[in-house]
C-alpha cells in the first residue's frame, strides 16, 4: 500500500493514525500542497479532486480520509475503530463527522486561499472565520465527550472519533484558538498523544516535515 499525503494535512494525519493504531505498514509518498504538487498530472490521475490523502492498494486509488479509514478497518479489523453495537457505531461516526464534514472542510488550505484571493479577506478575517467554525465544532465535541466519553471521546478505547480529534486540536493551536473551554477534549488528547501510535503519526515525525 502507498499513502500519498502531506505532513500537515489533517486528513492524511487521520489515515496515518489509523494505520499506526492497527500496526499496518505503508509506504509514504509526500505531496507538497504548498508547492502545488496536488495539481500535477500524476496526482490528478490518482484523485481528480487534487486532494490528499490517497491510498493506492490492489491497483485502485482510494480518496477521502474516512473512506480510507473504513477500508482499513474492514481489511485489518483489530483493533476495531468502531464499537460493536449499532448505536455506539452511529454515535462515534457522528462525532467523527462533526470534524470531517462540518469543521475541517471550512478551514483547509484551499478555503483559506479562496477567502483571501476571491473574497479579499485579510489575515484577521481568515482567523475570525477559522475560530468561528473550529470553536463551534469543538464545543459540540466537548459536550459529546461529557455525555459519552471516558479516556477517549467514546468510552475508553481509541477509535474513529479520536483519530479525527487529534489533528483538529493541532489545527486549532496553529491558528491560536483559545482551548480553555474544552477540558475534556484536552484531557483525551493528552492521554492519546503519549502513545507510540499517536507519536509516530504526528506531523513533526513525517518524512516530508521541514
Amino acid at each position: 500500500m502507498i499513502l500519498h499525503g502531506y505532513w500537515r494535512s489533517s486528513a492524511a494525519w487521520r489515515v496515518r493514525l489509523a494505520l499506526a493504531l492497527k500496526g499496518v505498514a505503508v509506504e509514504q509518498r509526500p505531496v507538497n500542497l504548498v508547492a502545488g504538487a496536488q495539481r500535477s498530472a500524476d496526482h490528478l490521475a490518482r484523485n481528480p479532486q487534487g486532494l490528499v490523502p490517497v491510498l493506492e492498494v490492489d491497483g485502485a486509488a482510494i480518496s477521502q480520509s474516512l473512506a480510507i479509514i473504513a477500508y482499513l478497518d474492514e481489511r485489518f479489523p483489530m483493533p476495531p475503530l468502531l464499537p460493536a453495537d449499532a448505536l455506539g457505531r452511529a454515535l462515534v461516526r457522528s462525532a467523527a463527522l462533526i470534524i470531517a464534514a462540518d469543521v475541517h472542510p471550512l478551514g483547509n488550505l484551499r478555503v483559506q486561499r479562496w477567502l483571501r484571493d476571491d473574497l479579499g479577506a485579510d489575515d484577521a478575517g481568515v482567523t475570525r472565520w477559522l475560530h468561528q467554525w473550529m470553536g463551534d465544532g469543538l464545543a459540540s465535541l466537548e459536550q459529546f465527550a461529557r455525555q459519552h466519553g471516558g479516556n477517549c471521546l467514546y468510552g475508553d478505547q481509541p477509535g474513529l472519533a479520536d483519530i479525527c480529534l487529534l489533528p483538529q486540536l493541532y489545527n486549532a493551536r496553529r491558528f491560536a484558538l483559545p482551548l480553555e473551554g474544552f477540558p475534556r477534549l484536552l484531557g483525551i488528547e493528552s492521554q492519546l498523544a503519549a502513545t507510540d501510535w499517536a507519536r509516530s503519526s504526528h506531523p513533526d515525525n513525517q518524512p516530508d516535515s521541514p
